[in-house]
């Protein structure tokens, strides 16, 4: 496979552990790095995907890309990452972070079919050149929503029980011009000068911001209800793909739920559904890429639930700043995650847009500040904890 794009070619040739081709002979799938098994030949490892096309791969100028998944303390791993650099949207980068949950089954359908599906609704990337954002808006929506149904009709046609679902995070990224669009609880940030810009927010129903209290009153109105910030007492994301229990088998869900005993027969009669408790209507939004544009970071709640954004940006800057390797970069970040005790496998794709030059990058003086302040705070504390000791315990 021709890669135009040297740094994506050493992601995905480099530390090649394992490897397989799909049935559709276009598509590589290839875990890299330091794999350890698990499920469907999945385990702690990086991986990420690239689509051929017909024609030499047309690359974003400048732009490098990093890409790492690794598996926490969860029994398996159930998130994936793409990226792909193809002709296929006349000089956009697609890349996507999945973050799936009771199962890999929809995950393993998102990986590949909602970039041809983007693809077609966004016309090959003529409505991106345009940057009419109503259009592309529309077009996206269009195509999250025919995913999200081809999917519960394979999981139906499946015969089995598979109650799995997935968020996506899915970014187009232009010479000057990023797209996102966004279902779940993975996060965009983008380093303008140092500073996290933070793009997307979390769908899950719980809280008292604008985006969770929208979520709650949307869930209410379709005959749902939410527990501790779970549906239904359930899940705790109110927008991904899959989960046919909140969309197509509303009713069976109350069933079996009457059979478990965890609710009563005279509570499911009083139960109305009127809408989908669970949604893959995505969130779109329009960035411009300045001159200020350092890096683009996706990634899934496993990172962000154990480190702030803030200091999520200053540590992949460092990283460039000291080596320049968004790859590098990527998996450093990864570990980071894993000894903060992160509770969730992780997921993470760095664009490096290409602007900075991150060997002559000086420190920033406000950061050395902080730090400073930090520590007179925490030492003026101490100070006062000894000297109220010693008031306290003196004779």
């Amino acid at each position: 496979m021709a890669l135009s794009n040297p740094h994506l070619q050493k992601v995905l040739l480099n530390k090649i552990c394992s490897y397989k081709i799909t049935a559709k002979k276009n598509i590589i799938h290839k875990p890299i790095g330091g794999c350890t098994g698990g499920g469907e030949g999945r385990g702690r490892c990086c991986s990420a995907i690239a689509i051929d096309a017909p024609a030499p791969l047309t690359s974003v100028s400048g732009i490098r890309w990093g890409s790492t998944m690794v598996q926490g303390p969860r029994e398996e791993m159930e998130d994936d990452a793409v990226i792909v650099q193809s002709d296929d949207l006349d000089g956009f980068t697609y890349a996507g972070v999945f973050d799936g949950h009771a199962g890999f089954s929809s995950v393993k359908f998102l990986r590949e079919e909602l970039y041809r599906e983007c693809v077609t609704a966004l016309q090959g990337g003529l409505l991106l050149n345009r940057k009419d954002l109503n259009a592309i808006r529309k077009a996206l929506q269009e195509a999250f929503e025919n995913v999200d149904r081809k999917l519960l009709n394979w999981l139906e046609s499946s015969g089995k029980e598979d109650e799995s679902g997935a968020t996506a995070t899915a970014l187009f990224v232009g010479n000057d011009t990023l797209i996102i669009a966004h279902v779940g609880d993975s996060s965009v940030v983008l380093s303008r000068s140092g500073k996290a810009e933070i793009l997307t927010n979390s769908h899950r129903p719980y809280g008292n911001n604008k985006v969770s209290l929208q979520e709650i009153r949307r869930i209410n109105e379709a005959g749902g209800w939410i527990v501790n910030g779970r549906i239904c007492n359930d899940i705790s994301v109110s927008r991904a793909f899959g989960d046919m229990r909140f969309k197509t088998k509303k009713k069976e869900m109350l069933e079996k739920g009457l059979k478990e005993g965890r609710w009563s027969e005279k509570f499911i009669s009083r139960i109305q559904f009127r809408g989908d408790l669970v949604t893959a209507s995505p969130d779109v939004l329009q960035v411009n890429l300045g001159s200020d544009a350092e890096f683009v970071l996706l990634a899934s709640d496993g990172l962000w639930d154990y480190m702030k954004s803030a200091e999520i940006v200053d540590f992949v800057r460092n990283q460039l700043r000291e080596h320049g390797d968004v790859q590098i970069a990527c998996e450093a970040l990864a570990r980071t995650a894993l000894d903060r005790r992160t509770q969730d496998n992780v997921s993470i794709v760095i664009a490096d847009l290409g602007r900075t030059d991150w060997g002559n990058l000086p420190v920033q003086k406000q950061n050395v500040v902080f730090e400073v302040g930090q520590a007179l705070v925490t030492i003026s504390f101490v100070t006062i904890g000894i000297w109220l000791s010693t008031m306290i315990f003196s004779p």
